[in-house]
């Protein structure tokens, strides 16, 4: 059996290459939508692609499949079980292949078995792959966002992201079911999960590649409750706010996704041309190089692990968008417009550098304001915004800061409008950065920095903290 992870830091996701070393028939699970990576896998490893599969419909990335499965002229196979209206059209429409609890599909000497495997989405599945060359013993199974390494796939998605009403403890309960229906399987099986450290599709996943059954029996905290009731509150304890594009993601992936456009590369000219007319310039730059001097309603999204979290936080996809990036990194950059495309902005125009900051800050370059820690308020002298999740505001803040998770920010800047001088902080200040280029750029501009951000704030102030 040949058998490829092909990961993707930025989304921290993982798609595989699984195929019959006899008869060079692969499957692909779970792809991105630029069908490239797996299509040059496949010629590396000289196989056909005969399959294509989703274990569910994704929130956090737009989903290739569709796309893959006809550039390669290869059989899509979606999940059945639980299908809503939306779901049901596109089987029907790709005339894709329906996958049910107890589907079993062969590949030369490969057998994939699919398991329905609820409570992250309703009609999940994962896929049983065994070795058929080796007496049919199970080798691995594909988790998708069902089971991670240390953790869970969150089943709060379809409330707090799309919206369906009175349906995260329901799905809880399908997670634990799920989770006792696989005690039975080997031990040995290997688990390849579709998540990785860093994914918002959990709480808190594990960095190592993979596991088996066996250590999450043992290790996984999802596996050491034995009751239900305290599965599902434990389950959706801390859970933290979904990123504003997931909605967006979980309709477009119902639908059609089409491949990522072909633009035309503009010129440093036509770029700047363009922010002048009104595109969103996007500076990529570390947070204190955007604090010290930048462009006027820029927004600040650093290029790191993060980016992508946070572009799908902040950015409105109908609007044509600028990367400022250091020159150094202008191939980088490329990567990033890629990027930005996997989860549905297709309205990059290109990326121009910082040489260039001068000519456009037309208005002359800005600086945002910063504060020490001991010069923050108890109470008084300043509204305090604090940009971190519940759980970090849970375990120790301000008194008298008003919490506004970076995530719910743009949906709440009405609110801060007229409260006078704001104090943002998060943690570090990275976010309190970000959330600062989007108050300024929305013309909120009396705002600044609390450096060190809460940790700061906690030494100089220890007694105070609620």
């Amino acid at each position: 059996m040949i058998f490829r992870r092909l990961y993707h830091d930025g989304l921290a996701q993982a798609s595989y290459l699984i195929a019959c070393e006899r008869t060079r028939a692969a499957l692909v699970v779970d792809p991105l939508r630029d069908p490239t990576p797996y299509l040059e896998a496949a010629a590396f490893e000289d196989v056909r692609l005969a399959f294509v599969a989703e274990t569910h419909i994704h929130a956090d990335f737009l989903s290739g499949a569709e796309v893959l499965a006809q550039t390669a002229g290869a059989e899509l196979l979606l999940s059945a079980e639980r299908a809503d209206a939306q779901a049901t059209a596109r089987i029907r429409r790709t005339a894709a292949t329906e996958l049910y609890d107890g589907t079993s599909i062969t590949m030369g000497d490969v057998r994939l078995d699919v398991r329905h495997t609820p409570g992250h989405t309703p009609e999940h599945v994962s896929i049983l792959v065994s070795d058929l060359a080796n007496g049919g013993i199970p080798v691995g199974l594909l988790t998708g966002d069902f089971l991670f390494v240390g953790d869970v796939g969150r089943p709060d998605l379809l409330e707090r992201a799309v919206g369906v009403p009175d349906s995260m403890r329901d799905a809880a309960r399908d997670l634990y079911r799920s989770l006792q229906a696989i005690r039975s399987l080997p031990e040995f099986l290997q688990l390849w999960p579709g998540h990785g450290a860093g994914s918002a599709c959990g709480r808190s996943l594990g960095a190592v590649p993979q596991s088996t059954l066996g250590y999450e029996l043992r290790t996984n905290w999802a596996f050491q409750i034995h009751d239900d009731a305290a599965f599902v509150d434990e389950v959706l304890r801390d859970q933290p706010d979904p990123p504003a594009y997931f909605a967006r993601m979980k309709a477009a992936n119902a639908g059609a996704v089409a491949l990522i456009p072909q633009r035309k590369r503009m010129g440093d000219d036509e770029l700047r041309e363009a922010v002048r007319a009104g595109a969103l310039l996007v500076d990529t730059r570390p947070a204190t190089e955007y604090m010290s001097a930048h462009a006027a309603s820029s927004l600040s999204i650093p290029r790191g692990r993060s980016f992508l979290h946070w572009a799908g936080a902040i950015l409105d996809p109908t609007r044509d968008v600028v990367l400022l990036t250091e020159q150094a990194q202008r191939a980088a950059a490329n990567s990033a417009i890629h990027d930005l495309a996997l989860i549905g902005f297709d309205r990059v125009l290109g990326a121009i550098s910082t040489t260039d900051l001068a000519s456009l800050a037309t208005d002359g370059e800005e600086s945002v304001a910063r504060v020490a820690a001991s010069e923050v308020p108890l109470r008084g002298g300043g509204t305090i915004v604090d940009v971190r999740t519940e759980r970090e505001w849970r375990d120790g803040h301000i008194p008298g800061a008003l919490h506004v998770p970076l995530t719910q920010l743009p949906a709440r800047l009405d609110e801060l409008r007229g409260v006078g001088k704001i104090l943002v902080h998060c943690q570090g200040g990275a976010r309190s950065t970000i959330a600062a280029s989007v108050l300024r750029a929305a013309g909120i501009t009396d705002v600044a920095n609390v450096d060190g951000g809460y940790p700061a704030w906690l030494r100089e102030h220890a007694e105070s903290p609620v």
